[in-house]
């Protein structure tokens, strides 16, 4: 059962495309046992609810995994980069200079 926190499907479909030009690559050394939305679930869950790392419920990622994938895409500024891209989109939504002056 998703968390208030949790991606809706819509959400997902706006934000996985967008996730190859901001997140860092990161060195495969053997297959992920966790999907990027999850993650992502984890990590809101945890800023949402301002819960311990290792509080978070078992059903999300353990918490070491969302919190070192916290700290790599936080540290490689694709927070930032995400944030930006969706300002950029929702100012040209309402049909404003992306940069925000006039």
């Amino acid at each position: 059962m998703p968390y208030s926190s949790s991606l809706t499907d819509q959400e997902w479909g706006v934000l996985e495309p967008l996730l190859p030009q901001i997140l860092p690559c990161k060195k495969r050394t053997r297959p992920t046992n966790w999907t990027n939305r999850e993650i992502l679930d984890g990590i809101f869950y945890q800023l949402k609810n301002g819960c311990n790392w290792c509080d978070l419920p078992k059903d999300l990622p353990p918490y070491s995994t969302v919190y070192w994938h916290y700290k790599q895409w936080r540290a490689a500024g694709a927070i930032e980069k995400l944030m930006c891209l969706f300002h950029n989109q929702v100012r040209e939504q309402a049909k404003k200079k992306p940069s925000g002056r006039h």
